[in-house]
């Protein structure tokens, strides 16, 4: 009798724990004025589920140079788009769209595509620029 009072709380927490992880918004969205004076001249380097995920170094103009971790650095710009930041890069002409917010642990960014992802997190700024591989050496 016991076991199967059980079997529904048991199937919740099995289920909850098969569920994706998303914390909490932050808050309103960044707006693109916003977004720029929080970046422009700093390079903010990103993890995702507390993995280092990459860097971005802000430039005016919004333009933008990005590199995966140890990955070639790709140069590009970034304009507002229906209330997203979205980048589109040298190599890839699709954009790709975030919403960023202001959080305690850094400026975080959800893509638009998968907003139950894992969201990538500014864990560290630098005022000084990336280090590039290949092909963009010393942008």
């Amino acid at each position: 009798m016991l076991a199967a009072a059980m079997r529904p709380t048991a199937l919740i927490l099995l289920l909850a724990a098969a569920m994706p992880l998303r914390a909490a918004e932050p808050g309103r969205p960044m707006t693109a004025a916003e977004f720029d004076a929080a970046t422009v001249g700093r390079t903010l380097y990103y993890n995702s589920g507390g993995l280092a995920y990459g860097a971005e170094q802000y430039l005016p103009g919004r333009r933008v140079v990005w590199a995966f971790l140890g990955d070639d650095c790709r140069k590009g710009e970034w304009y507002e788009e229906d209330g997203f930041i979205c980048f589109v890069y040298e190599d890839t002409p699709e954009p790709q769209c975030w919403t960023f917010f202001v959080a305690q642990g850094g400026l975080t960014a959800r893509f638009r595509d998968d907003p139950l992802g894992l969201p990538l997190v500014a864990v560290e700024e630098s005022p000084e620029p990336m280090a590039c591989l290949g092909p963009n050496l010393g942008v």
